[in-house]
Order: structure tokens, then sequence, then C-alpha cells
């Protein structure tokens, strides 16, 4: 194993990269393997499984996606700092498929508590802060952005905006425009 210095870490990292060529739901031990050139049983060393492969990927994903969310964030408040998350978001997405698709997965509860995924959602609200929501309109609207900016990512990578005028960049400012203008006027809640 060490002829070629095979880590966990760097199972991850290749895994990403394969997941970014291939499509995350084709990682697998196997595959990773035949990259590598070794026997799959050689690297269940450093990995558990295939799901433990994928976690490690999905960590590593929303580890970079945070770091690059801290980064557009700082300093920016209201709009521009909608603009520069989302925009985190479908950038990543776009420059790394596989790992975005990796960021959506499913983490057992002890293993996304102690993720990246907590910074995220703590951006989220220091964003939202900004729009003056308190509990629980901020959960709502962490939920809102969350699905907004997936639907559309996903939307958009798949091809569904590829067919028609506007262009898709035209309807994403348009999209941040009206989430602004929502999370500004946040609607009070309706008593049943």
């Amino acid at each position: 194993m060490a002829r070629v210095g095979l880590t966990p870490e760097r199972l991850a990292r290749a895994g990403a990269e394969l997941a970014d060529e291939v499509g995350f739901d084709q990682v697998t031990v196997s595959a990773l393997a035949r990259r590598f050139g070794v026997k799959a049983a050689s690297l269940y060393a450093h990995v558990r499984s295939s799901q433990d492969l994928r976690t490690r990927i999905a960590l590593l994903a929303l580890e970079e996606l945070a770091d690059r969310a801290a980064d557009a964030l700082a300093g920016r408040a209201g709009k521009d700092a909608l603009t520069a998350l989302a925009n985190v978001y479908r950038d990543y997405a776009r420059e790394h498929p596989g790992r975005y698709a990796a960021a959506q997965l499913r983490l057992d509860p002890e293993t996304a508590a102690a993720s990246a995924g907590v910074r995220h959602a703590q951006m989220t609200r220091a964003l939202l802060r900004g729009y003056a929501l308190t509990e629980p309109d901020q959960t709502h609207a962490v939920r809102l952005l969350g699905s907004v900016f997936h639907g559309y990512v996903s939307l958009e990578l798949a091809g569904g905006f590829s067919h028609s005028a506007p262009d898709s960049q035209q309807s994403w400012t348009r999209v941040l425009d009206a989430l602004d203008a929502l999370l500004r006027n946040w609607p009070a809640p309706t008593t049943p």
C-alpha cells in the first residue's frame, strides 16, 4: 500500500474527482481501485465500504462549499450576501457536478452534526438576520433558499433551461431579485 500512498483523505479526493467525471452515483470502491490500479480489497484498509467512501466525498464537498461560502460572504449583507451565497452554490455545482451531488447525500445525524453542513446553516442564518427574520420564519427561509438554489441548479445542470429564451443567467438574476424582495417583505403567519 505504501507504493501508491493511499490514505482515507487521498481516496476521498480521488473519489470526488471521479464523481465529477462519471457522476456521484457511479463512485464505488471498485471503480476507485481501478483508478489506482490496485485490487478493491486493498482499499478496505482505508475505507470500510462504498457507502463510507461516498460519505467521505460528501463531507469533503460540504467542507469545500462552506469554505467558498465563507469567503464569498465576508463583509456582505442583504441582497449582496444573498447573491454571493447563491452564486457559490451555482458555481460549485457547475465546476464540480459530482461533488455537488455528493453534498446532497443524506448523512446520519451524528455525522451531519459534525459536518460542515452546520456551517452552511449558520451562514445562511447569519445572512437572514440582515432581513430581520426570527424563528420560526428564519427556519422556513433557510428551507426556501436551499430549495430554490438546489432546484434551480439541478434543473439547469440537467439542461432544463437550455431550450428557450431568455437565457438561464437572466432568469437566475430575476430569481435572486424575487428572493430578496420576498425576504424583505416576509409574510406574516396566517392563522388556521
